[in-house]
């Protein structure tokens, strides 16, 4: 059984990595759902719900300006799935890196695992947010619904 992290990594047309940094940390504008709390400091805790179907709270456990992000999941509810709470204890992370002129973020679902009844839906979903939505978010300022 293959216990690797889900990551989906993306290049953006821009070198300012706080700018890029900052764009994450507006998580209201590039992941579609409903947002509750913080979302831009050190121990700063946020719910996230998309209809009945995905609740999470996460806590921003490190935060080095232009460089990374990491959020702790402590609660979800994902309805569809037998484990409701199957991304409690996960770590999500968003790696920024300098890269010929670009950007690099690298984003890592540590826990987040092909053994887990939602790693399908989930990396797909994910996939779709950075990969499309925060791509386009940190490039023109406006996201693109990630399906």
């Amino acid at each position: 059984m293959d216990a690797k992290n889900f990551t989906t990594t993306i290049l953006v047309n821009t070198k300012d990595t706080n700018a890029v940094y900052d764009a994450i940390n507006h998580v209201r504008d590039w992941w579609t759902g409903e947002i509750e709390g913080g979302t831009f400091a050190l121990g700063d805790e946020f719910i996230y719900r998309y209809g009945d179907l995905h609740y999470s709270k996460h806590k921003l456990v490190e935060m080095i300006p232009g460089r990374k992000i990491v959020w702790q999941t402590t609660d979800s509810r994902l309805n569809s799935f037998k484990d409701k709470t199957e991304w409690n204890g996960t770590t999500i992370t968003f790696d920024i890196t300098p890269k010929d002129g670009q950007t690099e973020v690298r984003f890592t679902h540590a826990g987040l695992v092909p053994a887990f009844e939602c790693y399908g839906d989930c990396s797909g979903a994910w996939t779709g947010f950075i990969q499309k939505s925060l791509r386009s978010f940190i490039e023109t300022g406006k996201a693109e619904p990630a399906w």
